[in-house]
């Protein structure tokens, strides 16, 4: 127990030295004055908070938009607004350090005091969150619009998202304690007229912004498959008939028209119709195997504000 207090106490002084670092500008001399050690004790004390993870320093790197490739999309589409981040190297892990910075960029412009901000799941929408800057003075409401994908990944749930979004923005989240797919249309019924549950789907129905991935039907990226929550042979049997991706679960052909199937009715989620209210719908997607599905949701307007990277791009522009 002694030991716990002094490594409490250890761990006190690493923080406040760091503070007064790193946030209040004070040099080391100015610091060891006041804590009462020595100038080359501070220097050790701050390593020592960064190796602890006390401290955690992140290089925010400017992400460059290609402003040719950008219009030629909005031409092509005619939605609000294009990010066409500049990138080389289209691994899914850079891509992500990418998008991430260009979402978040994207999604502090449209933010106001009083925003609700709707958050579906996926990678790209948590390295969107990761990205974002905390805010004071705001009085934002974050709400979940997919329910659950289950226990894998649970980084990149819904919950987790809007859990940590709230907190960066100090706002308020409103969460779906459900999962987004159910076994029988039954359930699903019963559970959406759940009190708590209503009232979040409510408050998806009322959001300003929605921050939304672009899932797609091909088995080594859809989020649906990889999740569980489709089998090989269901995700198969709905791309033969052209279905291209999703937004939210929401899931369309090739065209851009709405797919409907009785598996949907299974699902918690926002609905279409209600997701295409929402003014400001920013889908984030890119790379190769999300080509296909990022067009067919430009067709859709499921989407009004598109953040990609420069490759993928040019291959949607490419396609007839």
């Amino acid at each position: 127990m002694a030991n716990e207090n002094s490594n409490q106490k250890r761990f006190s002084l690493l923080a406040n030295v760091a503070e007064k670092y790193y946030l209040e500008g004070k040099d080391q001399s100015e610091i060891a004055r006041e804590v009462g050690v020595t100038r080359s004790m501070v220097s050790r004390m701050l390593t020592e908070a960064r190796s602890r993870g006390i401290v955690e320093i992140r290089i925010n790197r400017p992400v460059n938009s290609d402003h040719k490739l950008a219009e030629a999309l909005l031409d092509k589409y005619g939605i609000d607004s294009v990010f066409v981040a500049e990138v080389e190297d289209t691994s899914s892990e850079h891509l992500l350090q990418v998008l991430g910075p260009a979402g978040a960029e994207v999604l502090q412009k449209h933010l106001n005091r009083d925003s609700v901000i709707g958050v579906a799941w996926g990678t790209s929408i948590s390295a969107v969150v990761d990205a974002v800057q905390p805010v004071n003075g705001l009085a934002v409401k974050v709400t979940q619009l997919v329910g659950a994908q289950g226990a894998k990944n649970a980084e990149y749930d819904g919950h987790a998202l809007v859990s940590r979004l709230a907190e960066k923005l100090r706002g308020e989240g409103y969460f779906l304690n459900a999962p987004c797919l159910c076994q029988t249309p039954e359930i699903a019924s019963s559970m959406r007229e759940t009190r708590g549950i209503r009232e979040t789907i409510e408050m998806g129905r009322e959001a300003d912004i929605a921050l939304v991935g672009i899932g797609t039907t091909e088995t080594e990226y859809s989020s649906f498959f990889l999740s569980g929550l489709l089998t090989e042979e269901e995700l198969a049997e709905i791309r033969q008939k052209d279905v291209v991706g999703d937004v939210a679960g929401n899931y369309f052909y090739r065209d851009g028209s709405a797919y409907m199937d009785p598996f949907l009715s299974r699902m918690i989620t926002i609905r279409w119709e209600d997701l295409v209210r929402i003014p400001v719908r920013i889908g984030i997607a890119g790379g190769p195997g999300k080509v296909e599905a990022i067009r067919a949701a430009l067709i859709s307007q499921l989407v009004n504000s598109l953040v990609t990277d420069s490759v993928t791009a040019k291959q949607i522009l490419e396609e007839n």
